[in-house]
């Protein structure tokens, strides 16, 4: 896990989310040891873990599309749009 103080992260939020791996994780903490604050956990940036994707099957789609034969009578009812 990445620690990264919140300032840094105000700058670099788009490149942190763009360098994200799946399950990744980037903590954001607040406060500074210098000035004798408590570093305080405020946010955290979690990838995503991508679903397991099955294989693609050829065939896979037999019978779930139906294909009409051509039919002009539906035309009838655009008749006065029709030039």
């Amino acid at each position: 896990m990445t620690r990264i103080p919140l300032t840094e992260a105000q700058l670099r939020l788009p490149e942190l989310i763009a360098s994200l791996q799946p399950g990744e994780e980037v903590e954001i903490f607040s406060g500074d040891v210098y000035d004798g604050l408590r570093l305080r956990t405020v946010a955290r940036l979690i990838g995503e873990r991508q679903s397991p994707r099955k294989p693609r099957q050829p065939g896979s789609a037999i019978g779930t599309l139906t294909i009409l034969s051509e039919d002009e009578t539906h035309l009838e009812d655009f008749h006065d749009y029709m030039p």
